[in-house]
């Protein structure tokens, strides 16, 4: 029994010997590394997942734009004519328009003035007037009727102790005038009623160019509304009788 078991134990070292031998030279199987295995793996998907994703650029950021003003429309000017643009002018008369002299009278050697003043509520406005007008001329001695029609603009009446009167100091020198005074209620004015003074005089028998002047005054003396005049002139003897000779030679 021992002898067969020892034959077994002597066979079985052959076989090992012979499995050995045939496996000399034949390269040993490297040992598994379990990590490596798992990164390799993990660097795989990354890199598939990597490959498949596209990235998507971010836009870019736009300033916007400045704001431009438009430029305002162009309109034709009313009645038609230029387009271009006049600034505003300011403290300029405007064509055709005088300014009012400094003055609130005229000097003697002007025309009939019709400047016209307010004092309070009370004001006037010059509306019309009779012969003899402005530079007309009249015989030394001459008596004449001048008339002034006066409207009362302001908003109080005219009343006792308001009076038409006389301008010695816009007068020519030597001029005689007079005073109309508002004592009869028919001739009290209300507001945008008119009142006719009348003048009656006698021309002078100075030569020359003769003015007289008058302004209404209220009961408290205060002078209103415009100033009004009288203008004539008087030949000398030798200029009326050259005068009637012109006349009669251009009358043949």
């Amino acid at each position: 029994m021992k002898t067969r078991n020892f034959k077994w134990l002597i066979g079985s070292l052959m076989v090992a010997t012979l499995l050995s031998s045939c496996n000399l030279g034949a390269t040993p199987v490297p040992t598994v590394d379990v990590g490596a295995i798992q990164t390799q793996a993990f660097s795989a998907v990354m890199t598939q997942a990597a490959a498949a994703f596209t990235p998507t650029s971010m836009p870019t950021s736009t300033p916007e734009a400045t704001a431009t003003l438009a430029v305002p429309p162009t309109f034709a000017p009313v009645g038609g004519g230029s387009v271009t643009n006049t600034p505003f002018a300011f403290n300029t008369p405007l064509p055709g328009l005088t300014p009012q002299a400094t003055s609130l009278v005229p000097t003697v050697a002007g025309a009939v003035a019709t400047i016209t003043t307010k004092n309070g509520c009370t004001d006037g406005a010059f509306m019309n007037e009779s012969a003899p007008f402005d530079g007309q001329e009249l015989a030394m001695n001459e008596y004449y009727e001048k008339h002034f029609v006066i409207m009362n603009t302001g908003s109080c009446p005219w009343d006792e102790g308001f009076a038409f009167v006389f301008q010695p100091g816009y007068s020519t020198e030597g001029f005689k005038g007079y005073d109309i005074l508002l004592r009869k209620e028919e001739d009290f004015t209300k507001t945008g009623e008119v009142l006719d003074f009348v003048i009656k005089l006698k021309a002078t028998t100075v030569p020359g160019t003769h003015i007289g002047a008058w302004k209404m005054r209220d009961d408290g003396g205060n002078y209103f509304g415009p100033m009004v005049f009288v203008k004539y002139v008087v030949q000398t003897r030798a200029s009326r009788d050259a005068t009637a000779v012109a006349a009669t030679e251009a009358a043949k």
